[in-house]
């Protein structure tokens, strides 16, 4: 069949960028990445910086006519600029507006320069309420505007009231710094730094600051050296091995070092190194991963020895001989940002004395109620004092998390003896000398959303700084380490003369994170040396050949451009590979030798090295080239002409892959047999010859083979190489065959019979098709075949899928395969996977789908029915997996659809127990009706029970239900739906009494914290808290010896106001809703039960970030 060749389509490179901060562009936002790329320019900044405001007024602003909006050109730092707005928004019910080059369709190629910017929407009623929001960026050809899509809502801006756009003038104000910037582009960090950095593989610059940091604390590298590994061990699967091969790399690499093994030995995949984390966490994690890898062996106790510090809680009585104390350890401290200037009003605060007085007093086992001290002392400080600054803290005001960028100061030296030791409690040993020396300063630049992260090391403590921003390391100076990563605001003076000369005000969003201090006495033994030794001798066989395969690859590359890559495939290439492997067309030239040949050498002297090669004389070869059809095969074209077997085989160009840098030359040798099987010369090649190629197919078997190839007259016909082809399969002469010409496999397969009596010309067969045949299925032979004719064998081939089943409770490993098709409906899947598991009813069966971008399983299940095909099934976006999850139902799915099932926790109003039950009903019912379902798995107060329905999350009642409520509007994805018991005293309720919420909380470094259960409480007209606290802990049935300790508040707005037993508590509720005001509520304060690590490990979590695991 005569198929035209595919045009060549010209290559296009696609990269998006999609960032907090973007530049205009005529679509809506997209998803942002947690590292913001812009601040990591910053190590490339020169002191020269040049500022200037720019304002721009403009009238008629909501009559403009125009999508975009262009001021005129302001100079700064010799640049030209211009400010571009969106007045109806870019594609946004925002105001969009960006920061422009004005001259960017001019400038030279390669231009860039670096701005640190503010756009503003003055408010003309009062300044102080302008609209503002800061960035920087590095300004390229390809990113020559930047700046907020969503500035502001439209709603707001055309408020007149609000005073954004006065009598139709809008006014916007542009502060502009230029810094100049250094071209890293041949940068060589070895080279000018001794040292190299870590490559990101997506958003983990975190760990790599931390990495680095670690890796420059000498012990800490040998202790990890020393842990046992050995040759069998492979980096990947192996945390201390892959950390071995990372710091011997950063020892003695050139070139900056993927940490790809080490995330790998996490059991991480893609998903997450492209998630951002807290460092501090890491940190954490990673510790307590490798003390439990060096237990019982030679370096046990090395991270203790390095990082473990105690300090001491107390409670001391005042007027009575009695003290509480309690020694706990720590890895690090976090210390507070926010209200303390530098790290000794951090350390005072956090050793800071709460006098437990009034309603406040301690509660002594031995002396009863009595006013104490309460406070925390140091008994030892570790030689590696790890600090967390905690610059990220929640908002509870505003119900967010919110970066403090405060300014907070921290000493080159830091002592923790000053003030005659008033950090460290009676017990500590006084004769160490608890002075430091600052390490490093891992810096976190960008906001609550994300950022980047980088670290500033002085690996010897002497006063050479370095920073290690990913790849890139360069030298600076104290000032840069230290001043300009306390954080705080920045003043930028004027330089343009006859400007408005008030200062320009940055906000610096880049701010040390955590510090790290060496003791000076320990100094000596963590900055220790290291030698070779200390390093396995299987590990550096190991790094020795990667490096060797490394350099190999490296000169291979550097002298690809004399070189090609030449591959030839031969009949006995299409022999091994048809039938196993590859089923459409001839060849996967993947599992094709290459061979290294220079582009000079001729296709005559290739022959000579494939006769050596093959034992195939010269004058026995003929090549063919391949060619890509418009239908997407890939088939020999056409014979070498005597020409290009004398021309140089770079010459020779293969039109399908040409655009690649480094093409390939693809070819078929082409070899005929004489007798005793001995190569002969091929015969002539005329136009009237064409070169078939043969596939013979098996029903019984359910096998495809290659069998070889024919020369044929275009004017002959099928009929005319019968014999002979029932010769090669090993037919009897006269056997009655089938033949189908293979056409084409995608998007759909063709292959369509031959009519054996009409010429090859007419049936357009031409060189390079291929003939599929087999011997004639009588009709009665139809049906005992599963696929009886060539063509049906491949549909079976093009829709086969090999689908990994996983129980959707398991879902990180695969429980079984089953081999399907892409055209199997619903139903044939589940009986599949039914008959599989051994299920009698499929219905039973409940499969969700796999997101290979997470590597999980979506959040929703296949609905019974809901998708037609396996291919639809296995479809995410514009990508096929095959991973699919499954669930054994007790109840058919089509019945559970119809269903809504609740977890329901219900409290019994007369022993105040709580039972947990899992519920189904109509979605149709209402919450009343599922009443009568629990009634069967409950027992109740009286037959004639109220009930409350209500939502809890985060310990706070958050939804109230009404009784007619549908089942349908009930959500339990934050915790079961909780179901009580109207009590009987709210039934006999005074007009004036009223139903309040009541919290647990606790105060943890001043934030108030809730646990426990939240519960409805009825509070009489004029009663006070005594009254009411008798109640409480009847009801609660607390101990008196712990209920004396608790504390009762009321609550406004988040804000605590305590109560004293004589106030009457009712008076603070003065809005009189059925449930309370939500921003309202009692407040019981006491011990919590919970552990309190886990808040304390994720306080200083980014609201991107999720938590850190490390699964190996």
């Amino acid at each position: 069949m005569v198929v035209p060749r595919a045009p060549e389509q010209p290559h296009q490179d696609q990269d998006q960028d999609e960032e907090v901060l973007v530049p205009h562009q005529d679509v809506v936002e997209g998803p942002q990445p947690m590292e913001e790329s812009a601040s990591t320019i910053e190590n490339q900044l020169m002191p020269d910086t040049s500022t200037s405001r720019f304002t721009w007024s403009i009238e008629f602003f909501s009559k403009r006519n125009v999508r975009k909006h262009y001021s005129d050109d302001f100079l700064v730092g010799g640049y030209k600029w211009r400010v571009l707005v969106f007045p109806r928004g870019n594609n946004v019910d925002h105001l969009s507006m960006y920061l422009d080059v004005a001259d960017a369709n001019v400038l030279p190629p390669g231009w860039s320069r670096y701005a640190q910017f503010s756009l503003a929407v003055v408010n003309q009623l009062d300044s102080k309420l302008s609209s503002r929001k800061e960035a920087t960026h590095q300004f390229n050809a390809r990113e020559s505007d930047w700046g907020f899509t969503s500035f502001m809502p439209l709603v707001d801006l055309y408020d007149s009231s609000k005073g954004y756009v006065v009598n139709d003038k809008c006014i916007i104000e542009a502060e502009v710094a230029v810094r100049r910037t250094v071209d890293f582009l041949n940068y060589d960090s070895k080279k000018v730094t001794g040292y190299v950095g870590l490559k990101n593989q997506g958003a983990t610059c975190y760990m790599n600051s931390l990495l680095q940091t670690l890796y420059h604390i000498p012990y800490f590298r040998k202790a990890v050296y020393h842990m046992p590994t050995s040759e069998n061990d492979t980096p990947s699967g192996s945390i201390p091995l892959a950390l071995q091969s990372l710091f011997y790399k950063l020892q003695h690499s050139d070139n900056s070092v993927a940490t790809k093994e080490l995330t790998k030995s996490f059991g991480w995949d893609t998903y997450d190194s492209f998630m951002q984390h807290d460092v501090q966490e890491l940190n954490r994690v990673l510790c307590e991963k490798l003390e439990n890898k060096m237990k019982g062996t030679t370096v046990e106790g090395a991270i203790q020895k390095l990082f473990e510090g105690h300090h001491m809680n107390y409670i001391e009585c005042i007027n009575v001989e009695y003290k509480s104390t309690r020694k706990e350890s720590f890895y690090d401290l976090a210390l507070d940002v926010k209200g303390c200037s530098d790290v000794y009003a951090s350390f005072d605060k956090y050793v800071e004395v709460e006098m437990l007085e009034g309603d406040n007093k301690y509660q002594s086992e031995q002396h009863g109620l009595q006013d104490a001290k309460k406070g925390m002392l140091f008994i030892d400080f570790p030689p590696v004092l790890q600090l967390q600054l905690k610059r990220f803290e929640y908002d509870f005001v505003r119900d967010t998390m919110v970066k403090i960028n405060d300014r907070y100061e921290f000493p080159l030296q830091l002592d923790l003896d000053r003030d005659n030791g008033k950090y460290l409690s009676p017990e500590a040993d006084r004769s160490v000398r608890n002075l430091y020396t600052l390490h490093s300063v891992l810096v976190h630049s960008g906001g609550v959303n994300g950022g980047h992260y980088y670290a500033f090391i002085r690996p010897t403590l002497q006063d050479l700084w370095y920073k290690f921003d990913d790849e890139r390391v360069t030298k600076e100076d104290m000032k840069r380490a230290l001043e300009e990563q306390y954080g705080g605001e920045e003043e930028l003076p004027h330089t343009n003369p006859g400007l408005n000369t008030t200062p320009l005000r940055f906000t610096k969003y880049s701010n040390a994170y955590m510090l790290v201090y060496i003791r000076e006495s320990d100094k000596d033994k963590i900055i220790c040396d290291l030698d070779e030794k200390d390093i396995s001798e299987h590990l550096k066989t190991r790094l020795r050949k990667e490096h060797e395969e490394k350099e190999y690859k490296k000169k291979e590359k550097a002298e690809a451009h004399m070189y090609t890559a030449l591959k030839v495939a031969r009949d006995s290439d299409l022999a091994e590979q048809i039938g196993r492997h590859v089923y459409f067309d001839l060849v996967d030239f993947d599992k094709i030798n290459s061979f290294r040949a220079p582009k000079s050498m001729s296709i005559n002297e290739v022959k000579e090295e494939l006769s050596k090669e093959f034992g195939i004389p010269v004058q026995s070869q003929r090549f063919w080239l391949w060619a890509k059809r418009q239908n997407n095969t890939y088939r020999p074209n056409r014979t070498l002409t005597l020409q290009e077997e004398t021309s140089a085989i770079g010459l020779l160009k293969d039109a399908t892959i040409n655009k690649l840098q480094n093409s390939e030359v693809r070819l078929f040798l082409e070899v005929h047999f004489g007798q005793q099987n001995h190569p002969i010369a091929p015969p002539v090649k005329t136009r009237e010859d064409i070169l078939l190629f043969l596939k013979l197919y098996d029903p019984e078997k359910e096998e495809l083979r290659y069998v070889g190839k024919l020369i044929v007259k275009a004017s002959g016909t099928p009929s005319d190489i019968v014999k002979r082809l029932n010769l090669i399969a090993g037919f009897p002469p006269d056997e009655d065959i089938e033949l189908y010409e293979e056409i084409k496999f995608e998007p759909s397969v063709m292959c369509l019979p031959i009519d054996t009596e009409v010429s090859f010309h007419l049936s357009q067969l031409e060189d390079g098709d291929i003939i599929c045949y087999q011997k004639r299925c009588s009709p009665d032979k139809m049906d005992q075949y599963r696929y009886p004719s060539v063509s049906s064998f491949f549909e079976y081939i093009h829709n086969r899928q090999v689908v990994h089943f996983r129980l959707l409770q398991k879902p990180k490993g695969d429980d079984f395969s089953l081999e399907l098709s892409k055209c199997s409906t619903y139903d044939d899947v589940v009986e599949k996977v039914a008959h599989k598991l051994c299920l009698d009813d499929p219905s039973k069966i409940r499969l969700t789908q796999h997101n290979p971008f997470s590597q999980q399983p979506k959040p929703h299940y296949i609905k019974y029915r809901g998708l037609d095909h396996l291919s639809d099934m296995l479809h995410h976006h514009s990508q096929m997996c095959d991973i699919l999850y499954y669930e054994i139902l007790d109840i058919p799915l089509p019945e559970l659809e119809g269903l809504k099932t609740l977890r329901v926790a219900f409290h019994n109003a007369t022993n105040n127990e709580v039972s947990f039950h899992s519920i189904r009903s109509p979605k149709s019912s209402t919450l009343l009706e599922l009443i009568e379902n629990l009634k069967s798995k409950v027992e109740l107060s009286c037959k004639d029970a109220e009930f409350r329905f209500f939502d809890v999350y985060l310990h706070k009642i958050c939804k109230v239900y009404e009784p007619a409520d549908k089942l349908d509007s009930v959500s339990d994805h934050h915790g079961p739906l909780r179901i009580e018991e109207v009590p009987g005293e709210e039934k006999i309720a005074g007009p004036r009494d009223r139903l309040v919420h009541v919290y647990h909380f606790f105060k943890d470094n001043h934030h108030i914290q809730y646990f426990g259960e939240p519960f409805f409480f009825l509070i009489h007209d004029g009663e006070s808290l005594s009254d009411i606290k008798v109640r409480i802990q009847k009801r609660l049935q607390v101990p008196d010896e712990q209920f004396l300790k608790w504390k009762f508040a009321y609550f406004a707005f988040s804000r605590p106001e305590y109560l004293q037993d004589s106030d009457i508590v009712l008076s603070r509720f003065q809005q009189k809703y059925i449930y309370g005001a939500w921003e309202h509520y009692l407040g019981l304060e006491h011990t919590a039960t919970t552990p309190k690590r886990p808040y304390l490990a994720s306080q200083n979590r980014h609201s991107l970030e999720k938590a850190v695991k490390i699964y190996n």
